[in-house]
């Protein structure tokens, strides 16, 4: 039977393009609940970088605000990021999309000299403290990576973005589709997501990994 765990969920938006993969973060709140854990949706309550028309990949003239768009996804049920105490959970799992190169952290604008979010940064600093398991999917790992420097992640196999991570004084694990670096020693746990898959299913393979992993390390 698996072990009961309490997860937090950290978005950054809704939309590939400019908030949360939609497809990762709802597969990761599914993994989860199938594994017979808990888990707790949180994001920062900050405008997103910019707006992006999904349909043109246009940029649209508007502000909008990551918590509430993330709201979308958790249906409603979320946490405002600066509320996150990570005395009260087991793990941490941040899903991909731009959101998180974009308004977790500047890394799609500023590429190596990347900024993180003060709030995505101490909530990540306090679960590595108490030495529970943080994750990443997709292009989230050099979040972890640019915050705890001295780590082993993966985003699949993308040279540039492998390069930066080395930069950051971290360590670039290649995997495919399906695969989860584990840092057994820093437990971490990053799998590439979309940044290899090329089907929703192939990414249900990796996000399902990655939970297990998390739930059978405890």
């Amino acid at each position: 039977m698996s072990k009961q765990l309490n997860f937090a969920v950290v978005l950054s938006g809704c939309g590939v393009y400019d908030g949360s993969e939609i497809h990762e973060a709802t597969l990761t709140l599914l993994a989860i609940s199938k594994h017979g854990s808990n888990y707790e949706i949180f994001a920062p309550d900050i405008n997103q970088a910019h707006v992006v028309n999904h349909l043109t990949g246009e940029e649209m003239p508007e502000t909008r605000n990551v918590l509430v768009e993330s709201a979308r996804i958790a249906r409603g049920k979320i946490k405002n990021l600066k509320d996150f105490s990570a005395k009260d959970f087991d793990a941490i799992v941040f899903p991909g999309g731009f959101g998180a190169a974009k308004n977790l952290s500047n890394y799609a604008f500023d590429g190596e000299k990347t900024k993180v979010n003060p709030e995505v940064e101490k909530a990540v600093r306090e679960m590595y403290a108490l030495k529970k398991p943080i994750a990443a999917l997709c292009i989230a790992p050099v979040i972890i990576a640019k915050i705890l420097s001295n780590v082993k992640v993966t985003i699949g196999s993308d040279p540039a973005t492998a390069a930066d991570i080395q930069k950051f004084g971290a360590f670039h694990i290649i995997t495919d589709y399906k695969g989860v670096a584990i840092d057994k020693e820093n437990l971490i746990f990053t799998s590439p997501c979309y940044m290899i898959g090329t089907s929703i299913a192939e990414v249900a393979e990796g996000v399902e990994n990655l939970i297990r992993a998390i739930i059978e390390s405890r």
